[in-house]
């Protein structure tokens, strides 16, 4: 009986240690908002949809900006940068998953089926989950494409409008993930559509197994991926909101790669010999929005006021521990088009309460601000960051109480301008300052609610059209500086701070590639023995 026990006991120590040495897991810091990137903005639900389930026409190269093929092997433009021909790889296949068998590989109807749920308002799966495509509409995708159609089984055309500049990049973005057709119709005959949102199926490198609200993701690696199958068999995301306790579970060796982990922290994870941290100038802005339609914050005076007020100095030594760059501009000074001959507001109390003076309110007035319930590289630590402000806006009689909600909840309120001052940020998602200053500022994003300032001004949205319909760099980056120039002077924002973007793992990790964007691919990681 004795020998019974300890071969049990060798045999559950030895699976445990191979089932070790097969998965990867990793802390990240949200809850994904749903898993279609189509249907969000964040990078909690890019991570554990488009990274990991997903593939798109075309794709970054890892680690870097170069549109490289993905599920269309190669591509043509006609002179007039109107007409993009794609054509598709052959024997792709689809995943085969717990909830679907499928019985074809992908081609143009997926593609279609993808495009067209998001731009066609009699699609049947367009209003289905919400049917809130803030990229999509937010970029005026939908008034840009006038028609995709498919010559054969694996060859898809899309006829523009006009000319767009960014657009190859903006098809290697998240909400450009191609979607199963077959997968959808299935659903849709059962009745279930809304399962598509949330049962993933797609063509990438992991296999939606299992989520377990706010506390954990399993995928395991798809064999038929058509690049080739992962070196990791198992991947889990273990939903860890709090970042010491992501330090905690390293140390703990509970985690192998921890997302965004506190200025504070990195110091001590730098000392100890077992772990890699790596550190790199982020694409990303931290911002606090004004909602621009609500009273008072559609004074001009009170918002400058208000800008005045806070000591962004203070925030950047207190909460990213001087590791991160005070932020003048809407877009990172890293990318082209920074205007860097604008003028920034600098922190000064006594100006502001002359301007709210001005404005009519002498005595002040009462408000809220929302602080960020995650950690994002650009603002690591919403609360105590809400706490300063509201210790500064005290000083000039501006009464703030702060308002937090869970993520999902957070951004869905956010989208639909039920916030007053709102703390919020951007990681560029393709190298271009449209993804920025159009996306984020545009007219076409209040509707779609991905403009969170609720802020429209003609001049600003000429300069950002007329910047993307020119291939001429020199032109597009005059209109882009100008822009930025009307954004300054109208200040539908606290521009914060543009932060340094530091990832946290075990040495044991090869093969990790920072994304300039922020985003995480597990595809080409491997654990060593």
């Amino acid at each position: 009986m004795r020998k019974l026990v300890f071969i049990i006991f060798f045999l559950n120590f030895f699976c445990s240690i191979t089932w070790a040495a097969k998965t990867f897991v990793y802390c990240s810091e949200a809850s994904p908002k749903i898993f279609n990137p189509q249907l969000a903005t964040d990078g909690p639900t890019f991570n554990a949809s488009s990274r990991t389930v997903y593939n798109r026409l075309v794709d970054f190269k890892s680690g870097g900006t170069e549109i490289v093929p993905s599920l269309a092997e190669s591509w043509s433009v006609n002179k007039l940068g109107t007409i993009f021909t794609f054509h598709l790889r052959r024997d792709v296949k689809f995943q085969t998953t717990d909830f679907f068998k499928p019985t074809r590989s992908l081609n143009a109807d997926d593609v279609l089926f993808s495009f067209d749920r998001m731009r066609l308002k009699d699609h049947p799966y367009h209003k289905v989950n919400g049917g809130l495509y803030q990229y999509f509409d937010g970029m005026d995708m939908g008034s840009l494409i006038k028609n995709i159609s498919k010559t054969d089984d694996y060859t898809v055309v899309f006829e523009l409008a006009h000319p767009e500049a960014p657009f190859l990049a903006n098809l290697a973005m998240d909400f450009s993930s191609i979607l199963s057709k077959e997968y959808g119709d299935v659903l849709l005959k059962k009745g279930t559509p809304d399962k598509i949102d949330f049962e993933p199926v797609g063509t990438g490198p992991f296999i939606f197994k299992k989520y377990v609200k706010d506390n954990l993701i399993r995928y395991s690696s798809n064999k038929n991926y058509f690049m080739g199958p992962a070196q990791i068999e198992n991947l889990i995301f273990a939903i860890t909101p709090d970042a010491s306790v992501r330090f905690q579970k390293l140390k703990a060796g509970e985690c192998h790669f921890i997302a965004e982990p506190s200025p504070a922290d990195v110091p001590k994870i730098e000392k100890d010999g077992k772990f890699i941290v790596t550190k790199a100038p982020g694409l990303n802005i931290g911002y606090l929005a004004f909602n621009t339609k609500k009273k008072p914050l559609d004074n001009l005076l009170v918002r400058k006021a208000i800008h005045l007020a806070l000591n962004r100095d203070a925030y950047i030594q207190a909460i990213y521990l001087g590791n991160a760059k005070k932020a003048k501009n809407p877009i990172p000074p890293t990318m082209w088009s920074y205007n860097d001959q604008i003028k920034d507001y600098e922190y000064n109390p006594t100006k502001a309460k002359e301007l709210l003076a001005q404005a009519g309110f002498k005595k002040g007035f009462e408000t809220e601000i929302w602080t960020l319930p995650v950690s994002r590289p650009y603002n690591p630590n919403g609360k105590r960051m809400g706490e300063m402000m509201q210790e500064d806006l005290a000083k000039v009689g501006v009464k703030v109480k702060l308002v937090t909600y869970k993520w999902a909840e957070y951004l869905n309120k956010a989208a639909n301008g039920e916030h007053a001052l709102l703390q919020l940020g951007w990681t560029g998602d393709n190298g271009d300052p449209d993804n920025f200053l159009n996306t984020l500022l545009g007219c076409d994003g209040i509707a779609k609610g991905s403009n969170y300032a609720q802020w429209c001004d003609k001049d600003f949205q000429n300069h950002i059209k007329k910047a993307k319909m020119t291939a001429d760099i020199e032109l597009r980056e005059k209109h882009y500086k100008m822009a930025q120039e009307i954004f300054k002077a109208n200040v539908p924002w606290v521009t914060i701070a543009h932060a340094t973007v530091f990832k946290a793992m075990d040495k044991k990790v090869k093969g990790y590639k920072a994304s300039p964007f922020g985003y995480e691919s597990f595809y080409e990681v491997n654990l060593e023995k």
